[in-house]
């Protein structure tokens, strides 16, 4: 499977519209047999009417090769499968060949998720995994088929013209992508495409789960999180007070979690909770990270599928709020912030982020503050200093137990683990390596160079290994617990002696600390 940073994202070529406001009367204009790329040019009526479902997974699937091979397809005149449509009243749904039309779009565009319709659409939240895959699929383009302009040109000036040339000319301007037709109302159009999307190249579990939970508020929430409140509006029949408070929430939640990009090697101790923010790889870990935040005092988390519709808006809303009120507990400046070094928290020994930890720590904050525990987090603040030595000198340990367990337990198993370590430091003091197993009942089942490998090459990876390791020597620290603090996202500035006993705001004496240090544990 190609690497998800490799993705091109053609999400912005056609736009969304939904079904349900669709009343599937049948309009005077007839049904064509095909459609040239022309026609997919902005100003045309093809392109003007051309809609997806509103449920239709992101056009993000295909890597640039693909991109290119298509496009090689149609200036070759080689066979394309027909793609599948279903006229409303107003609009042209794609039923099946998102993809074929949107590549053709974004040729005649010159837009491979970088340009013109894609700022449109997102605004300035195109990542840099988007843009690179972009820059690459246009490079491919222009080496190995040719620009849409270049094509034209051809048109217009027809001197000195090879017979290749010639040829894919006489080819552009003839040829379309043939098209079926979906006949019926709109629950034969989204039974069509349902039965279709699961032949061929099937939705994957997550994109099934969302679509068709689309109007539940974890969907929605999740859909709002990931583009920070832009793209297509999921949420667009709420009221516009709840819009309003939607996308900001989002926003808010989007930046929290996912700012700033990773990019590798790993060159900053400054990175992201949640990892990367490409599409495909966050909208899983935003889905679970939205039902962690719903759990009950036993930290048990609900099925999205036991979720009503949301038909308002409010469940949402709350959702985004009980989302903002954790993230807000792991980083950030509020008062009872711990923040979390990231580095130590959430990533592996290679500077890769480790959904498991992440998903795992916020599991287990998400139970203390459902139970209204307080204690927990004095306990933590006790035992920060020796449990993040421990998660620092042992992270390739920790790294194998995480692996062990199962892959749908990954997250669970870590959070009881990270309990378990600190209810360890906070009645012993120290836990060596083989009590590090123990907690995590893996006895017998690590082996000591688990994962070893040996390389002349310095990778990525151990890029990454050695500047985190070599970082952390320096890094700040809190004097209050003594933990690592992350300055660039969560950091309190504190008086050494306090105002109410004569302190100074002077730089003499004010310290740095954690925010939860500086107002719950100082007293």
């Amino acid at each position: 499977m190609a690497a998800r940073s490799n993705l091109v994202n053609l999400d912005a070529l056609i736009r969304r519209a939904d079904f349900a406001l669709e009343d599937g009367e049948q309009t005077a204009y007839e049904a064509f047999q095909s459609i040239p790329a022309r026609e997919l040019k902005s100003g045309n009526a093809t392109a003007a009417l051309l809609r997806k479902p509103d449920f239709q997974r992101e056009t993000n699937h295909w890597i640039p090769e693909q991109v290119v091979s298509l496009l090689e397809c149609y200036v070759n005149g080689d066979l394309i499968p027909s793609v599948i449509l279903w006229r409303s009243a107003s609009n042209l749904f794609v039923i099946d060949g998102g993809h074929r039309l949107s590549v053709l779009r974004a040729w005649v565009e010159d837009d491979y998720g970088d340009a013109h319709l894609s700022h449109r659409l997102f605004g300035h939240n195109i990542s840099r995994e988007q843009l690179k895959a972009a820059q690459k699929t246009r490079r491919l383009v222009n080496e190995r088929v040719g620009s849409w302009s270049y094509y034209q040109k051809l048109l217009e000036d027809d001197t000195d013209l090879t017979e290749e040339q010639k040829r894919k000319r006489a080819t552009i301007a003839t040829r379309g992508i043939s098209v079926q037709w979906v006949v019926g109302n709109v629950d034969k159009a989204e039974t069509s495409f349902f039965n279709i999307n699961m032949k061929g190249t099937p939705l994957d579990d997550i994109e099934e789960l969302l679509l068709k939970n689309r109007k539940k508020s974890i969907p929605i929430a999740t859909r709002a999180i990931i583009r920070a409140g832009r793209g297509h509006r999921y949420w667009s029949s709420f009221s516009q007070e709840v819009t309003i408070k939607l996308e900001e929430y989002a926003a808010k939640i989007h930046k929290l979690l996912f700012d700033p990009e990773i990019e590798r090697p790993v060159k900053t101790l400054d990175l992201p909770l949640g990892g990367s923010k490409g599409v495909r790889t966050a909208i899983q870990v935003l889905k679970e990270f939205l039902l962690i935040t719903d759990c009950g005092q036993n930290g048990e988390v609900k099925r999205l599928e036991n979720y009503q519709d949301d038909g308002t808006g409010e469940d949402t809303l709350r959702l985004l709020k009980r989302a903002i009120s954790l993230t807000n507990r792991m980083t950030g400046n509020g008062d009872g912030s711990l923040g979390l070094h990231p580095a130590i928290y959430f990533y592996g020994p290679s500077g890769i982020h480790s959904t498991p930890m992440f998903l795992g720590t916020a599991m287990l904050i998400a139970k203390q503050l459902s139970n209204n525990n307080s204690g927990f987090f004095k306990d933590f603040t006790a035992v920060r200093a020796s449990l993040e030595k421990i998660m620092i000198e042992h992270k390739d340990l920790i790294a194998i137990i995480i692996q062990k367990a199962g892959s749908n337990y990954r997250a669970q198993k870590y959070g009881v683990f990270l309990e378990s370590l600190i209810k360890k430091l906070k009645d012993v003091g120290e836990v060596d390596e083989v009590e590090i197993i123990s907690l995590a009942q893996l006895e017998g089942r690590i082996i000591s160079g688990d994962f070893k490998r040996t390389s002349q090459k310095i990778d990525d990876d151990e890029k990454s290994k050695v500047f985190i390791s070599s970082a952390l020597v320096s890094a700040i620290k809190c004097p209050i617990c003594n933990g690592y603090l992350d300055t660039e996202k969560s950091m309190s500035y504190d008086h050494i002696i306090r105002v109410r006993e004569g302190g100074s705001g002077m730089a003499e004496n004010v310290q740095l600390t954690h925010p939860y240090c500086n107002q719950s544990v100082k007293c």
